[in-house]
């Protein structure tokens, strides 16, 4: 009886491991597949405040929001929603007169407020950057540039990469002398770029402003049964 039971045993762990040793015993065709899509970006994220200085803090901190305040005001007159205002610094400093020959004397105190705001169309963008600098913003840390859509534009790049793959395969395929089978295993790779923030000087009159185009990259790792 335990002898029969062994056999058994061995006869099923065999019919078991023969799906694992044909797959391992298979030839397969790897190829990486590439594609991109050039796109406008459609919206622009800035930061941009007012930086004041004065004797006291009250008297720095009260420049500041009288100033700040014509700041938004300028903003949303441009019809910028409250919702794409949102309050990014707020610092208040002591500024001091370096003495190399004893203790630092105060001079002051100094406010820096900054908002960040999002332009969902980049065609108000100079204007919206006018009217600020006007009202009297002196302070910008820079303007990022965004595809709102990318998630959709980054799909059309993947068929695109699934059809490169495709063509690849068959032109290997082909000058090996072999026939391709179906699709075993697709893998995404890499990532696409995160969009670079673009720096602008601020001054007066019309601000140029740049916002040209982004390219979204897919990549895609697939592999094909080939037979003989």
């Amino acid at each position: 009886m335990k002898i029969s039971h062994l056999v058994f045993s061995l006869v099923i762990a065999a019919a078991l491991s023969a799906p694992l040793q044909a797959r391992a015993a298979e030839k397969l065709l790897t190829v990486t597949g590439d594609a991109s899509v050039a796109v406008a970006p459609d919206t622009a994220v800035m930061r941009i405040g007012v930086t004041s200085q004065a004797k006291t803090a009250r008297e720095a901190s009260a420049a500041n929001a009288s100033q700040m305040t014509s700041v938004l005001t300028a903003i949303k007159e441009t019809g910028i929603a409250d919702r794409d205002v949102q309050t990014s610094r707020l610092s208040l400093q002591p500024q001091y007169d370096p003495n190399k020959n004893g203790t630092a004397r105060l001079l002051g105190f100094q406010v820096t407020n900054q908002v960040t705001i999002r332009i969902r169309d980049t065609d108000k963008l100079p204007a919206v950057l006018d009217r600020a600098i006007a009202a009297g913003a002196n302070e910008m840390s820079g303007i990022e540039f965004i595809v709102s859509e990318q998630s959709k534009l980054l799909d059309q790049a993947r068929d695109d990469a699934i059809a490169d793959a495709r063509r690849k395969a068959e032109l290997y395929a082909k000058a090996a002398g072999v026939k391709l089978g179906k699709v075993v295993a697709i893998s995404e790779e890499g990532a696409n770029p995160p969009a670079r923030p673009v720096m602008q000087a601020m001054r007066s009159g019309a601000v140029p402003v740049a916002p040209g185009e982004q390219i979204l990259r897919a990549s895609v790792g697939v592999s094909y049964e080939i037979t003989y």
